[in-house]
């Protein structure tokens, strides 16, 4: 197939779409793609998503089992079987680009599932990698393995990099309402790229490369880093000085220009901000550059789980208590509200932190029913009902993710004491202690 008959078979919608990865970016494109008219086959190492998939189920809190359902009815299959990816013209890859335990990038992930599906690639197809990674992982890792096989990129299948910009259960943006950067290896690559998204994406914006569109994830995520850094770090000024940062942010962001409010929390979660910059960093070394502004925001949102605790610690011993054998309910374990990731999310952190310190833990979180297995955390532990029973058998309830389905009156009400890391009161009271 010709780059002309492909960019005709994407318009068209007559192209199979291939959505490797069916997580938190992956299955929202699914359904996207699914909805414009396209035929989608997903593929995934996890059999028992594969299956539950298949049965029409969802394992996102936010992504609606009927949606599953609809797709399904539309002609949407999931497999684990990667020998199909000759099947469809466009393979899409949304798989996760985690850190080491050396804060160096770790792209097992991109690269084994790259090297699954080269064997069975032929002639025709577009390969886009959407996880976020340093400049030059598409061009310097995906295209020699593709090139592996004899194929000529530009000429015989197709490579792109267009990084995804999901906000998991934020109802102002949706997969189609999101602008999406695209960049391609080739002229070529990229003209097939825009033929790619076009159709499900309200608006494309082109740029020159792979590395450019790599670039700009790693800009966006950051910017946010470096801004959420700063926030924090004038928390704790704000804190000693006996002022509430929250309302000097709300006040502040009644300038129309010249501010945006980025708002403190209790450490950085999710799987973007907290590793993202660190995949510059990594890539900046190769070049003799010190990224010494971006590390230095690292340092201090790392730091915030250790800050948040030490204002437990305080406030428990301002009423006699120690924090061993302190009872400490933790107000959700999600990385942010009203959804039910815990990549990376602070408040598992903070649990591990308490329970160092002889803290006797638990939590509540409408998203998460009970605590799931993790590699590097384990509480055996069921999410807390709150009631005015339960919450006045604490000793301390740590507002860790502000989800909205938390009655915070009801928590307020009958609470001994309140440390809340998300602002998420705004007068003071006897029994709340900010953080």
């Amino acid at each position: 197939m010709t780059k002309n008959e492909l960019v005709q078979r994407l318009e068209d919608k007559q192209s199979i779409i291939g959505i490797v990865g069916l997580g938190y970016v992956g299955l929202p494109l699914m359904l996207r793609y699914q909805e414009a008219g396209y035929r989608v086959l997903g593929f995934d190492i996890d059999k028992s998503k594969v299956a539950r998939l298949n049965k029409g189920e969802t394992y996102i809190a936010h992504i609606r089992a009927e949606a599953i359902s609809e797709a399904r009815e539309a002609g949407f299959e999931a497999t684990a079987d990667f020998s199909r990816a000759e099947e469809p013209d466009a393979m899409v890859l949304c798989v996760p680009t985690p850190l080491d335990r050396h804060l160096e990038p770790d792209l097992s992930f991109v690269l084994q599932t790259t090297d699954s599906l080269v064997p069975h690639m032929r002639p025709g197809q577009v390969l886009s990698l959407e996880s976020t990674t340093y400049p030059g992982t598409t061009d310097e890792e995906l295209k020699p393995r593709i090139e592996s096989r004899g194929f000529q990129v530009g000429k015989d299948v197709f490579l792109v990099f267009s990084p995804e910009r999901e906000d998991p259960a934020n109802p102002d943006f949706t997969t189609r309402t999101i602008p999406k950067v695209v960049g391609g290896c080739t002229p070529a690559c990229l003209e097939v790229g825009k033929a790619l998204y076009g159709q499900v994406i309200d608006k494309l914006v082109p740029v020159s490369s792979t590395r450019v569109a790599e670039m700009t994830k790693l800009l966006e995520n950051i910017h946010r880093a470096v801004n959420i850094g700063l926030v924090n770090e004038m928390k704790i000024v704000a804190d000693r000085m006996g002022i509430d940062i929250h309302e000097v942010i709300r006040a502040a962001a009644t300038k129309p220009f010249g501010f945006v409010p980025y708002y403190p929390g209790p450490g950085l979660g999710g799987h973007c901000i907290p590793i993202d910059p660190f995949y510059l960093t990594w890539k900046a070394r190769e070049y003799g550059i010190n990224t010494r502004f971006i590390e230095l925001a690292g340092e201090i949102n790392r730091a915030m789980p250790e800050w948040v605790v030490s204002k437990v610690v305080e406030a428990l011993n301002s009423r006699g208590k120690a924090l061993k054998g302190s009872t400490v309910l933790v107000l959700g374990i999600a990385y942010k509200r009203n959804v039910d990731d815990m990549r990376e999310s602070p408040s598992v952190e903070l649990m591990e932190l308490l329970r160092s310190k002889g803290a006797l833990i638990d939590y509540s979180d409408p998203h998460i029913p009970a605590f799931p297995q993790m590699r590097e955390h384990h509480f055996d532990l069921k999410s807390v009902p709150l009631t005015a029973a339960s919450l006045a058998r604490f000793d301390c309830v740590l507002v860790a993710t502000d989800h909205k389905a938390f009655d915070y009156d009801l928590i307020k009400r009958h609470s001994r004491l309140i440390v809340d890391a998300r602002g998420v009161y705004k007068e003071p009271a006897e029994n709340i202690v900010k953080a």
